[in-house]
Parts: C-alpha cells; structure tokens; sequence
C-alpha cells in the first residue's frame, strides 16, 4: 500500500508575514484583560482559507483512513445521522425553554431512554453524563447512594486487572479504596473474588468483553458472588458492541451499566469534548438517577424533579442533545436485527485479522475473541524492536496505530479493533502491513514515521510538558 501523508512546510498563523493589526480601542476593555497589540497578521481572506485548508489536509481522521484503536472503538460515522444533528430543530433550541416548547426534543429523548433500556435490559435509564467515564462517575454514585439509604457504609470496589483503564480514575476520584482482582487465562478468578468480596464492597466494575477480548463466560457464578455479599455488579459499556442483540447487561446479572455513545452507536468520539454517556439501572436503582428525568404523562413529555433520593445533577442541563439524536437515528436506522448484525461483524472483523497476524505476533491466551484481541511483540524485543517502533511504523502505511501497552498483563502489547464499519480489503492491508513490519529492518522501525506530517515525537515530554498554546510555545522559544 502506497501512502504519503499530505505535507506543507506551513508557519503557524501568527508568524506569517503581513501587516499588524492596528490598536484597538480597548477603553470599555477590564485592564486585567487588555493587549495593547494582538500579534495577529492582516492577512487577506483566501491566505487564511488556504491556510486552515492546508492544515486539514495534514490530519488524519475517521474519514480518511482506518483506526484500529483498540478499546476506544474509533469507527465510521454515517453522515445522515451527522445532518441530522445539524437541523435547525436540534440546533437553535435551548434548555431553559418552557417543556411545552420542546416537545419533539423531548420525546426524542424519552424514546431514546426506553431503547436503550431495552437493548441493556435494565429498567431506567439517564441521558445526562457528558461521556463514558462520566458515566462510569455517576454508576458509582448511584451505587453509594443506594448503600447509603441503607445505612451501610461500603468503600471498597473490586476490579478486575483486564478492567477498562477509566475504572481506576471513577473509582479513585470518589475515594473509594480499590482491590485489583487477579485473573486466569484472561478472566476473572472466581476463587479470588470469593474471598475479595466482603461487608465493605460496594461494586465489581466488570467489561464483558474484556479489554483483551476475551468474553466472562462465568459472569452469572460472578453476579451471584457479588450479590451474595451485598455488593452491586457495575457493566462498563466500553465494549457493548461486541454484544449487540445476543446478550445484554441485565441478563447477565448487572445492576449498573453505562453507555458510550461513540462506541457502540457511532456518534463523534469526543476526544475530549462533547460526549454522551448514558447510564442504565435495575428498578431498586432507579430512585436515585439524576434530577430531572424525562417522563411521558400519557399527553405531554415532561421533565421531573420529584426525585428526592437522586444523586442531584451530574452535568448542566440534560445531556448532550445533539449526540443522542445521532445516536437516536443509527439505532432507529439499524434496527433490531441490524444492531445484532453489527456484532457479528465486528466479533468477524476481530477474529479474522486475528488469525491473519498471530503467527507473526502471538496473541496470548487462549480461546475466541470478541470485538478485539490483544497481540504482543515481544519477540520482535530480540532485533531491539518495540512496541512503540511498529505503532510508528503503521503510519507510513496509512494506518492510525492501535493502543499500545495496555493492558498491562500483555507484554509489549497491541491492541486491536477493526470495528464493524471496516471492509476485507481494508483489514486485509492492515494485516499485510503489520506482517511486513515485523519483517522489516530494525532501524527503518526504529527512525519511523517516515511519511507523516510530523516526525517521531517524544511522548513523555509531551505529556508532561504539553506547549498547549502558540504563547506558550513563544515562552519556550525565548529561553
């Protein structure tokens, strides 16, 4: 596969060549806040185009190439359902307005909570947390507010080591003591959760598929030890599109799950920014969801604060409107039947660039995976290759690389997602790209990229150092 990202030796705005910007009055300006000059170029309306323009080329998306980002589900999204979310009806209407003036709003999210109600097979639904971790945040303290009611006071939630890595921040953002559950051969030990779960545990935080892929085919002995000791079972959704229409949370035992949007019903994923991710209870539960919830009184739908045990309001207003239209109009346009397809397709697409790559890079333990798999290059240590090297290297192919080094029990590890959304020939390039790195001369892995806009960067400076701004970058620059 040929490749060669788009490239222009482009200045940032600011240091391109043309006349200052005049002084402005800056007389009804706070001192705190004035400038006496903006370093801001008078440049011509098309230099501006072509220089925005320029820089779009550079990067690389969804709607330019293949993601196979393992646990983070980066997939196509459709354009209808982007138009969509671009009318006028969805976009010029406020959250303070009168219910009786947003009653079609209304109804799209009351519908949206009964659907996904259904497909999680749990009893209530909210719309409200701005994202899947967010989610995860107010599962958690529902479960507390439950126990709470109670008069029970539990600080400990178990997690598994093949858990999502944002269970480890929702838990310890709300001071919760967290006990790392061992597994065997990629799933949960069930000896070891016996003897984890105890009067002080208020939840397992479970992925079903785990993050390597691997399905917990003893998640009902696993709810039932939960149960038993008083502690509720929490489904992370991070990987729910491995199991579309052929299971779902409450039929395996949970009492929590939450929903990530971009994930499993192709909505934008946020990097960041706007999200959705909805949160789903049994009954017991549902008292304690957040304030207001969306209701339908047999005549109007309508929003309702009568909820003296919920948790409060986890975000401003009632959730990101515009994402759960999108994600209201994929699942409306699927179907039942379309949905269950999706998973088969994805668990397809997983499994057959799986067999594609394992004889090159091995996929440790054992059995079928789901919606992705987790391969190591361990053995490709031995030519002083690593992990970060074919990641790079995947880049002058074409391809965003996977997620890297996580989870941790996979040495030198891979992670893998070819979604639903992908094509053979695209998974077939992929495949055939990776075999050909782990062939290829060291040091072309190790100098890469070679064909991308920006060369290798060193992430741990990046990471710890950002230069988030063109100030920041100017401060660097006159040290």
């Amino acid at each position: 596969m040929s490749f060669r990202q788009a490239f222009y030796d482009e200045p940032i705005l600011f240091e391109k060549k043309g006349n200052a910007v005049k002084t402005l009055d800056l007389s009804d300006v706070p001192p705190s806040l004035r400038r006496e000059r903006l370093a801001i170029p008078n440049l011509p309306e098309h230099e501006i185009v072509r220089h925005y323009t320029r820089l779009s080329q550079m990067n690389f998306g969804i709607d330019t190439g293949f993601y196979p980002l393992g646990s983070c589900t980066m997939k196509f999204n459709p354009k209808f359902a982007e138009e969509l979310a671009r009318l006028v009806e969805v976009t010029r209407i406020h959250p303070d307005q009168d219910p009786s003036t947003v009653q079609g709003a209304l109804r799209i999210l009351y519908e949206l909570q009964e659907i996904l109600a259904k497909i999680s097979g749990m009893d209530a639904v909210t719309l409200q947390p701005a994202a899947g971790a967010q989610g995860e945040f107010t599962g958690l303290l529902l479960a507390r507010g439950y126990q709470m009611d109670r008069g029970e006071v539990r600080n400990e939630v178990i997690l598994p080591d093949t858990a999502h890595g944002t269970n480890f921040a929702s838990a310890g953002m709300l001071g919760f003591q967290i006990r790392e559950l061992p597994s065997v051969d990629g799933r949960v030990d069930l000896n070891a959760l016996e003897r984890a779960v105890n009067e002080r545990t208020l939840a397992l935080m479970l992925t079903n598929p785990n993050t390597l892929g691997i399905f917990e085919e003893h998640v009902v002995e696993i709810a039932r030890i939960c149960h038993d000791g008083g502690a509720l079972l929490y489904y992370d959704g991070a990987n729910f599109n491995a199991i579309l229409g052929k299971t779902s949370p409450g039929r395996m035992g949970f009492d929590i799950t939450h929903f990530n949007t971009h994930k499993t019903f192709t909505t934008p994923h946020g990097g960041g920014g706007p999200g959705a991710g909805p949160v789903g209870v049994k009954k017991f539960l549902e008292p304690y969801l957040p304030v207001p919830g969306i209701g339908f009184d047999g005549k109007r739908y309508v929003l309702d604060w009568d909820r003296p045990k919920s948790i409060g309001k986890v975000r401003a207003w009632f959730g990101n409107f515009a994402l759960l239209v999108r994600a209201y109009a994929y699942i409306l346009s699927q179907g039942s039947d379309g949905l269950a397809e999706v998973s088969e397709r994805a668990v397809l697409n997983a499994n057959y660039v799986r067999h594609r790559v394992q004889g090159h890079l091995p996929v440790p333990f054992s059995g079928l995976r789901k919606h992705e798999f987790v391969a190591s290059g361990a053995p490709l240590k031995a030519k002083g290759v690593r992990t970060v090297d074919i990641a790079k290297r995947l880049m002058d192919y074409g391809f965003h690389p996977p997620t890297i080094y996580f989870p941790h029990l996979v040495e030198e590890a891979l992670m893998i997602e070819p979604t639903e959304t992908e094509t053979k020939e695209t998974l077939d390039a992929f495949a055939d790209a990776l075999i050909r790195i782990t062939q290829e001369d060291p040091e072309v892995l190790k100098a890469a990229p070679h064909n991308a806009s920006v060369a290798r960067v060193d992430e741990v400076q990046a990471a710890r150092k950002p230069t988030l701004s063109w100030r920041m970058l100017q401060d660097i620059q006159a040290r």
